[in-house]
Formats: C-alpha cells, structure tokens, sequence
C-alpha cells in the first residue's frame, strides 16, 4: 500500500480535519541552522509561506543542484503541531532527510506522521527537490514538511 501511495501522487485535501481546504500554513521564527561538510556552521532566517507560495516549483532538482553539508529547515507550525526536516547533501545531491518534528496533537496526528515521513522522505530522494506530493491523508504533514524541506534546501543553494 504504501508504494501506491508514493508512486499514485494522491492528493486528499483536509482529511485530517474534514475539511475541504487547509489552513495556510506559516513558518515559526525560529532560526534554520546549517553545518557545512567543513564543520563550519552558520544560521539562516526562517521565511514565512501560505501553501501554494512556496519557491518549491522552481526548486533546483538537476544532479549536483546543492552544496554539501547538513541543512536545518525552518520550523513549521501546522494546525496538527510542528513539522521541521534535516537534509543532508552529499555530491551535491540529496542524501537524506530526516525528520525532527512531526505534527503530534494527538494519538492520531502522530500515527499519521509516521505513516507519512518515510513516504516524504522517498519522493524528496527521487525528486531531488522538495517538489513532493502530499499524502493522502497527512495533507498538513505533508505541507509542513515540504515548506520546512524547502528551507533546509534554500540554505544548500
């Protein structure tokens, strides 16, 4: 089931919520940190973003797109709790992408978020970009986590 998931690009908007449409979802203030390959670090501001403004669709997503090093995305707040992401870039690709936080309200919103990360996390791989679909189901997880990716993403240009 899961591979249909990734592969189908299903969208269900507010099923989370039973809603037809998400709220926008906006950036904390908190700081995105970056490590560099070097072990130098540095501290990037954090952009606020409705959904549907986000710089994903002309994100770089051509092999070697990005500079080496660990990138901390923003933190987002999402009606379901926060979502924040970690990349790391390797060769000038994405390496991998891990989860800090995931939207965790309640029992449900919890076991949603782990449904959906490792799904996240592969279309980020494959895509290369933090152009990814939403979960069917994890509509606001899916948002948070690609506005946070995109972030981490935007410190690695």
């Amino acid at each position: 089931m899961g591979g249909i998931l990734a592969g189908a690009a299903v969208i269900v908007v507010g099923w989370e919520a039973g809603e037809v449409t998400p709220p926008s979802h906006q950036a904390l203030s908190s700081p995105a940190g970056h490590t560099g390959a070097d072990g130098s670090s540095a501290t990037g501001s954090s952009a606020t973003r409705s959904a549907g403004s986000s710089p994903a669709d002309t994100a770089q997503s051509a092999s070697g797109a990005y500079r080496d090093g660990t990138y901390t995305g923003s933190t987002i707040s999402t009606r379901f709790g926060n979502v924040q992401v970690r990349v790391q870039v390797s060769g000038g690709d994405i390496a991998a992408v891990t989860p800090l936080r995931l939207t965790d309200r309640d029992r449900r919103s919890v076991m949603i978020s782990q449904h959906a990360a490792p799904l996240l996390q592969q279309e980020a791989l494959a895509a290369q970009s933090a152009s990814v679909d939403a979960i069917s189901g994890a509509t606001y997880t899916s948002e948070g986590y690609r506005q946070s990716l995109q972030a981490a993403l935007d410190q690695a240009q």
